[in-house]
């Protein structure tokens, strides 16, 4: 991970009055560069339009040189010692300088270079009419070459509210880089307008269809393997008689032939953690040890971890954890290293100790080697890796309170530092929340939709929240409504009112950009919501589409397939059923008509600040990479979409990649390429190299000015101890009756009376059976005749 220094401000993110903006003019279709060749002069030895620009220690000088590619000028920028940072010359940031650009639009940049460094890429700023200034993105690294060469580069679309950019070519290692010939122009708006090919409502809204082959297993973990396949993990599938008895399972789901096969599991992997490893393999980390036990002890984690591989479709043991973790976190770092934090001990109690996965040691590293804060994170804490190796935990997490403090944090491993971020909204009914990062990764916004509270049970709420975080102190910004849908509270279908939302949210990145919220519940394992909607992040904006028709509350994960489609499965109510049926969700784009195909991919093993060439059959307006899913209980902080800058000639099309490691870990990613009416291809599988390709590239480089004026209470790491007091009742389920894997509320929703009645009238239309007493005691007064069962006749009766 990063760490250092986090106050270096860029020279060109300052605006003087010199360089205040007037209201923009249209860009015409000529080079939008001014001055593109040098030719005419400045001011501060720098030629018109151009200034000298970087940061951070480092040795440098700038020269206007005779060495051109045409003319008589061109710019030589040169480092000679460098401990961080860069030095570049970049378009003046002005009304009469920065070329004018239409949101929503895409450009074209191109220039001639020589350079005696591998260090250099293709930077831009972009002018946000109510925040200035501002870092965009890194487009494209450029190869050492002796002699002149041409490099070009195709912008993402223009974020809205952006008026104008500035860009120029990053020099972050020594060497130089002489350049000539800037241009830049806007693309062409392609394409005719979309053919439907479903009818009107499914061309608008998607479509879902209820498979015809039913899940064979209870899984509450779902990951998508690098050959397309998904893993479908059960465990005990939250049954204590499959728990009893040792039958624990997986299956492997054939999404191209609608197959399954049951896959042999060597032990209870219920509530465990995942992540895919660099090489494609899946790493899962603890699960459940034991059941609770009425009047005594809660949920157990053991510290058995497994790797599974897709190619034997096995698993295998790894060495242990340093503690058990039921419902940990798993998060990825940019050097294929994972770390973990939360969930419960083999005593019931919460896990206090970080974990880390060494990638190049391959194993679970010792308690000492690894930093510690002592910390409680809570359970399946989503904690999501920043472009400079911090990690920001939104907010989201499983059962009950959120931690202490602001309900979000950013955590940084190297220094050992927790500093508090404001903003996130009722941070106690963020339970069964979620969270993902916004395409594209190099935006560094996050989105925090929904979540509740099962000790306390309220109607589950509308909230939203997205956070900025290139902004040098973030908050989070409220954000718009969830929509309502229909709930079923046991009578039917119902239309959601005030503000009623949903907990158990699934949120699923798509190629097209946007992202996917579907599913939930509005209480504690009970009442669906039936509500689907696509967020678009350049928007800012929900829109209602059509809902999955199965109930999809807790134990349940929604997902993208390598063919843009999305699958929906699971729901494990509170009487302890398990929906085995599976949905596919089509969304609009595939319903638009002929979709693009990539029909070569040159190369499939990709390293950091690669150019890689695809072809494809027709024009595409952007590419990007997906990272699969590994997602469980609403949680998959890994889940990240990462842009790929085009460079287009014909049906030949080079992607930049980036030369972060923190914004893209190393792994196996989806590919998909995507027309300009949204459409996306059929994905294909590019392997990102992870450590060995690191060794020459300091991220550093492209960490502009982020997050590095934190204003929040900051803490370093506390008293070592062992573990955190957890109530045995974490779940939001009193065990004084049923079974184990049944959940008796400990809090009755709203609407219910604290009477025997009202409690049993509830349970009944929930189907929760005949329900024994586990012991003496009965806390919710569900048997006041103390006959051994729950809610009989004579209870009922009597009061």
């Amino acid at each position: 991970m990063r760490s250092g220094r986090r106050t270096a401000l860029l020279a060109v993110m300052v605006l003087t009055s010199g360089l205040l903006l007037t209201s923009p003019q249209s860009a015409s279709a000529a080079n939008l560069v001014k001055n593109p060749g040098f030719e005419t002069a400045g001011t501060d030895d720098m030629p018109y339009c151009w200034k000298k620009s970087g940061w951070g220690d480092n040795d440098f000088t700038f020269e206007t040189v005779a060495d051109a590619h045409s003319g008589s000028k061109a710019m030589k920028v040169t480092l000679t010692r460098r401990v961080e940072g860069d030095r570049k010359a970049l378009i003046t940031e002005s009304a009469e300088c920065a070329p004018v650009v239409t949101p929503g639009k895409q450009y074209d940049l191109g220039l001639w270079y020589r350079s005696t460094t591998p260090d250099t890429s293709v930077t831009l700023f972009r002018h946000d009419a109510t925040a200035g200034w501002q870092y965009w993105t890194d487009l494209k690294t450029l190869e050492m070459a002796g002699g002149w060469t041409e490099a070009t580069v195709r912008t993402p679309e223009v974020p809205a509210g952006t008026d104008r950019i500035a860009w120029g070519v990053s020099v972050y290692g020594t060497g130089s880089v002489t350049t000539d010939d800037y241009t830049m122009d806007q693309v062409a708006d392609p394409v005719p307008d979309p053919v439907c090919t479903g009818t009107a409502e499914e061309c608008a809204n998607g479509r879902w269809d209820v498979l015809p082959t039913r899940n064979p297993v209870r899984s509450m973990h779902s990951v998508v393997l690098n050959n397309g396949k998904v893993l479908l993990i059960a465990g005990s599938g939250n049954s204590e008689e499959m728990f009893e008895a040792g039958t624990f399972t997986s299956a492997v789901y054939d999404p191209v032939k609608g197959t399954y096969k049951v896959i042999p599991t060597p032990k209870d992997m219920f509530c465990a953690g995942h992540v895919q490893l660099d090489d494609g393999r899946v790493l899962v980390m603890s699960g459940n040890k034991a059941y609770p036990v009425p009047g005594g002890h809660g949920y157990e984690g053991f510290k058995d971890s497994y790797v599974f591989d897709p190619v034997t479709e096995t698993y295998s043991k790894t060495n242990d954890m340093n503690d058990g973790h039921w419902y940990p976190s798993a998060t990825i770092l940019g050097n294929g290293d994972v770390i973990s934090f939360g969930g419960l001990k083999e005593d019931s109690t919460g896990s206090v100790t970080a974990e880390r996965w060494s990638d190049a040691e391959q194993k679970w590293l010792e308690l000492w080697k690894v930093n510690q804060t002592w910390s409680y994170w809570g359970l399946y804490p989503s904690m999501i890796l920043m472009q400079d190796g911090r990690l920001f935990y939104s907010g989201s997490h499983v059962f009950g309170n959120n931690i202490p403090g602001t309900g979000s944090a950013i955590y940084d491993y190297d220094a050992n530092t927790v500093t508090q971020i404001p903003g996130l909204r009722n941070k106690d009914e963020r339970d069964q929340s979620a969270s993902v990062l916004l395409p594209p990764a190099q935006d560094q916004k996050v989105l925090t939709l929904g979540g509740g509270n099962i000790d306390s049970n309220p109607d589950a709420n509308r909230l939203t929240d997205v956070i900025d975080l290139k902004q040098p102190n973030p908050s989070y910004v409220a954000g718009p409504p969830l929509p309502q849908g229909t709930v079923d509270l046991g009578g039917g279908k119902i239309p959601q009112t005030g503000n009623q939302g949903k907990m158990y949210v699934s949120a699923v990145l798509l190629p097209d950009g946007k992202v996917l919220e579907t599913g939930g519940a509005l209480h504690n394992r009970a009442d669906p919501v039936y509500e689907s909607s696509l967020y678009d992040p350049a928007t800012g904006t929900f829109d209602p589409v059509a809902a999955d028709p199965e109930e999809r509350g807790y134990h349940s994960s929604a997902f993208l397939l390598p063919d843009g489609r999305v699958m929906a499965t699971g729901d494990n109510p509170g009487n302890g059923s398990w929906n085995h049926d599976v949905s596919i969700y089509t969304p609009p784009y595939l319903l638009k008509g002929e979709r693009p195909t990539i029909t070569s991919v040159i190369d499939t093993e990709w390293t950091y600040g690669d150019t890689q060439r695809i072809t494809v059959d027709r024009p595409v307006a952007k590419a990007e990479l997906i990272r699969p899913a590994a997602v469980t209980h609403s949680s998959d902080p890994n889940q990240r979409f990462v842009d790929l800058p085009l460079s287009v000639d014909g049906n030949n099309i080079d992607l930049n990649v980036t030369s972060n490691p923190n914004l893209a870990p190393p792994g196996w990613y989806m590919l998909f390429a995507v027309d300009a009416n949204g459409v996306p291809s059929v994905a294909k599988w590019v392997h990102l190299q992870g450590p060995s390709a690191l060794s020459a590239t300091d991220s550093s480089a492209h960490v502009h000015d982020f997050a590095d004026d934190l204003k929040g209470k900051v803490t370093g790491p506390g008293k070592q101890r062992k573990s955190q007091k957890v109530s045995p009742t974490v779940s939001g389920c009193d065990r004084h009756y049923g079974s184990a894997n049944v959940c008796v509320p400990t809090d009755f929703p709203p609407t219910v009376k604290a009477t025997t009645k009202s409690r049993c009238d509830w349970l009944k239309k929930n189907d929760y059976g005949r329900l024994k007493v586990n012991g003496s005691n009965d806390p919710l007064r569900l048997d006041p005749n103390r006959d051994g069962t729950a809610c009989g006749k004579g209870d009922v009766s009597r009061r």
